[in-house]
């Protein structure tokens, strides 16, 4: 079965991408079956979405099994922290997250209204999780580079906060008011998501504010990063501090280059290009190609965040006259720039 939902989005932190349904008549607890050849243009437009959305699952699985040596070696052998905890806990529930998201977009597995909306709500619930532990380990990379600053701490956690909890329960809102109902078209099962009220409002809000924290987070990295790699030119390792400054901005502008890009296609679905006629081929590629790099966001550069510094820092460990520097700046359960840290 395939799980679609009206046409509108939420922004990255809320909502899983899902394709848009035509109108649909409302028939309650009825099922509406039918074979009638003029649903067939709808029937292959979503076939096509769901191989982008198979193609997006097993592109985060197969990236999963290319760093899985190096998980081994960096987190599951080394002393256990924060950091190893968020980062298994985003790698295996973005697992279990694709393979529930692939089951729910085939089309030959007839599902039940209420087994759908079960499974519409975990996977909802679970994209919240894994925004609030992404969060926290942008939260605490940004520590280690204020040097564990108290103000910046306090003020990124009240913000962070702030921002989670009222996209919590506007998520939580919106979901309480969806109905649920499964169309048969030709032998193949479509789950017709509709939401009513002012959900469309809310889902307008909470991507504000994500797009807000976003940008704050960005901001910061950038002004730290440029003071501390011009306070470093004097310093007797600058290179080795300004390569590890280097490994954070990359990954972070990565990870927010990627965020911007599923906000740019969330955006452009409600031009009337794609909105006028969100059943056809081209709006389907469309969706299919915003999930991809949504997965590839949430799933792939999400876990590097915490690999790569994994990554720099046992490469500089195997040299002695160089991993004494490289203390500082490693996420570990206990270092720090002077002192130590709780990352």
């Amino acid at each position: 079965m395939v799980v679609y939902q009206l046409n509108h989005e939420r922004d990255r932190h809320t909502c899983i991408k899902f394709a848009a349904v035509p109108s649909l008549p409302s028939f309650n607890s009825m099922t509406l079956v039918s074979n009638d050849p003029s649903w067939w243009p709808f029937i292959n437009s979503h076939y096509i979405f769901s191989y982008l959305t198979v193609a997006a699952s097993v592109g985060v699985i197969y990236e999963w099994a290319l760093t899985f040596e190096q998980e081994i070696e960096l987190f599951w052998r080394q002393r256990w922290s924060l950091m190893t905890v968020l980062y298994l806990s985003v790698r295996y529930v973005g697992i279990g997250y694709v393979v529930l998201k692939m089951l729910t977009n085939v089309m030959t597995i007839s599902i039940t209204d209420s087994v759908s909306r079960v499974m519409y709500l975990a996977l909802e619930s679970t994209n919240e999780v894994v925004n609030v532990m992404l969060g926290v380990i942008m939260i605490a990379r940004l520590n280690v580079m204020y040097q564990q600053s108290r103000k910046v701490l306090v003020f990124l956690v009240v913000i962070f906060l702030a921002v989670r909890i009222a996209n919590a329960v506007m998520a939580a809102i919106s979901m309480m008011h969806i109905s649920v109902e499964e169309v048969v078209l030709s032998g193949t099962y479509v789950c017709n998501i509709d939401y009513v009220g002012d959900t469309v409002l809310l889902y307008t809000i909470t991507w504000i504010l994500a797009l807000a924290w976003e940008v704050l987070l960005l901001c910061l990295a950038v002004r730290i990063a440029v003071k501390r790699l011009r306070e470093l030119r004097k310093h007797s390792q600058r290179g080795i501090f300004r390569d590890c400054f280097t490994v954070l901005m990359k990954t972070h502008v990565s990870y927010f280059a990627s965020f911007l890009a599923v906000s740019c296609f969330y955006v452009g679905f409600s031009s009337p290009t794609f909105s006028a006629n969100p059943n056809s081929v081209e709006t389907q590629v469309f969706l299919g190609c915003a999930q991809i790099f949504q997965f590839a966001q949430l799933f792939v550069l999400g876990p590097r965040l915490v690999l790569s510094i994994r990554e720099y820092r046992a490469e500089f460990q195997a040299d002695p006259d160089t991993a004494i520097a490289m203390a500082p700046i490693a996420f570990q359960e206990r270092v720090s720039v002077s002192t130590s840290s709780s990352v």
